[in-house]
């Protein structure tokens, strides 16, 4: 039997992070562009043979453009090195019909690591135009110094200016290939 191909539908998917500010407030940001490609055997995507994602980090948005040069400085990402943030998926994990894990491997500026999300499987529909969709909620969390986005500040009272721990969450909508 053949793969069944799926592809992101940018228009119905986004991905964002958060992570705190001087510990008392949370930034969001956003990645503008972004892929997820999945291969499976049937409609089950515990069958999937094949979860890539990646992000351009130049794409990156946090609605301050001197914040989003920063991050895409050596200070953070390093672009000019670095441009592209990939996941590599290695098992989906139902738990029950609407809840798995994702595990996998996590590429952020050169470093990859396992990691774990939650995945919470909205379920496949027809649209009006005959695709058949699969929609995705994801969440999980990141230590940034475990990928070597180490820059920081401490305030006048020691306070860290950015906290350790990004929360990743996306919204993903797929389409099933032709």
């Amino acid at each position: 039997m053949a793969a069944i191909k799926w592809a992101v539908d940018p228009m119905h998917s986004e991905v964002q992070f958060k992570v705190k500010h001087l510990m008392i407030t949370t930034v969001t940001g956003y990645f503008q562009t972004f892929n997820v490609e999945v291969e499976t055997e049937s409609d089950d995507f515990a069958t999937a043979s094949s979860i890539l994602f990646t992000a351009d980090v130049n794409s990156i948005n946090t609605n301050n453009e001197q914040r989003d040069t920063h991050l895409k400085s050596a200070d953070f990402f390093d672009t000019d090195t670095h441009g592209q943030i990939k996941f590599v998926g290695n098992r989906y994990e139902k738990l029950g019909d609407d809840r798995a894990k994702l595990h996998g491997n996590l590429t952020i500026k050169g470093t990859t690591k396992p990691v774990t999300v939650d995945v919470e499987f909205g379920g496949i529909v027809v649209d009006p135009y005959g695709q058949t969709k699969a929609g995705f909620t994801v969440n999980g969390k990141i230590s940034r110094k475990e990928f070597g986005l180490t820059w920081n500040a401490v305030t006048e009272a020691g306070s860290v200016v950015v906290a350790d721990e990004i929360k990743l969450l996306a919204e993903i909508q797929l389409v099933k290939q032709a």
